[in-house]
């Protein structure tokens, strides 16, 4: 299934659905029209039931996402720059907050809010050909669309300050040595790598992923002793699912399991 607009393509494939940003002739860099393209989208995902993980990634081999749109951004006044920025920031909290996994396949360059937009993601698989970094103290602002809180709690403060403090860019090998990316392949490669993890993804339990990643986000915001009662309680969403019981019965029988999210 495929569905075109002019600035997000849209399709499915192993229950995951592929969001790719569709303006290659600016690197895929962020205007209002796309951001408002993709935010329309992540919501709709939020009242899914048969999508289980989400894919997002850059057309043409050049670009994943060059960040906002600097000439749209010159011929803004100061309030609309202020709308753009929370209209990011919101979008990117979105993205986060999905139930569903989202994977950020970095197909190329990744400057400012494109390598925020993968930040927002859970996962980050990049082509070998990739570039990413916060640059936007070399434009004399800082990164808003969440960067500043999302790169130290992924990678540390102190490489965060240094990538942000400085606009550095980092290639694929650095991204994936820091720990800003999960795994590298070669471009040929790196769509096929993201939905063998989509399929592996639709294997396992909708309602259990869900938790995880709720468990997971909300406890490492905390102390521990609070992020064990924080996973306590998302286990015991679990307990009483049909799932639960498919699981062990298909585990009993030998065979693989068919969840329905309930």
């Amino acid at each position: 299934m495929t569905d075109t607009h002019d600035l997000l393509i849209k399709e499915e494939k192993n229950q995951a659905v592929i969001l790719t940003l569709n303006r290659p002739a600016v690197m895929n860099c962020l205007n209002f029209d796309l951001l408002y393209a993709l935010r329309d989208e992540i919501e709709a995902l939020q009242f899914s039931d048969t999508i289980r993980s989400v894919i997002i990634t850059g057309a043409g081999e050049k670009a994943f996402c060059a960040g906002a749109d600097l000439k749209e951004r010159a011929t803004l006044t100061q309030d609309q720059v202020k709308q753009f920025i929370v209209t990011i920031r919101n979008l990117l909290t979105a993205i986060q907050n999905l139930k569903i996994p989202v994977i950020s396949a970095v197909n190329g360059i990744a400057l400012g809010g494109g390598t925020e937009i993968a930040l927002a993601s859970d996962i980050r698989i990049a082509s070998d050909t990739a570039v990413m970094g916060l640059t936007e103290t070399r434009l004399a602002i800082i990164p808003g669309g969440g960067g500043t809180q999302r790169l130290p709690r992924i990678i540390g403060v102190a490489k965060a300050k240094e990538l942000i403090f400085t606009g550095r860019r980092v290639d694929a090998k650095e991204a994936l040595d820091i720990g800003l990316v999960n795994a590298v392949t070669p471009p040929e490669n790196l769509m096929n790598t993201c939905l063998d993890m989509a399929a592996m993804i639709a294997e396992t339990g909708p309602i259990a992923v869900e938790m995880a990643k709720y468990a997971i986000d909300k406890g490492i915001e905390t102390d521990l002793a609070t992020g064990l009662a924080i996973e306590s309680n998302a286990y015991r969403v679990t307990i009483p699912t049909e799932d639960r019981i498919e699981g062990l019965t298909a585990f009993r029988e030998k065979r693989k399991p068919v969840y329905k999210g309930k």
